[in-house]
């Protein structure tokens, strides 16, 4: 079963930056793409930030130019760099991962807080 494990969330003030981490139990190439997301309270879980297999990144118009989404094969990590936070980036941010086989399976981390206040 594949694990995803997140880190490095927490309390940061408005402006401020973040490093989230995604740890992935298999060679992340492994999967077609990765990804974050991120549920505010209240609200839907969204997509802001994914990277495929071949490189390809894409973001939410709301954290472009803010954050940034890597990786590092050599220890299956996925990272999210969040700079100039906003109080409205606050919410629980989780990893996911996709790939084909069969059918699409579907993987998800369980999720790291992250608060910005003003």
């Amino acid at each position: 079963q594949v694990q995803l494990v997140e880190s490095g969330g927490g309390l940061v003030q408005a402006g401020g930056s973040l490093r989230l981490s995604c740890a992935a139990s298999e060679n992340i190439f492994s999967f077609l793409v990765m990804g974050w997301y991120r549920q505010a309270p209240g609200k839907q879980r969204d997509l802001i930030a994914r990277i495929t297999g071949g490189g390809s990144r894409s973001y939410a118009d709301s954290v472009k130019g803010r954050f940034t989404i890597s990786r590092d094969a050599a220890v299956n990590t996925v990272y999210l760099q969040m700079n100039s936070l906003k109080p409205e980036d606050t919410g629980v941010y989780y990893c996911n991962a996709e790939r084909f086989s069969t059918g699409w399976d579907d993987y998800w981390g369980q999720g790291t807080q992250v608060t910005v206040s003003k």
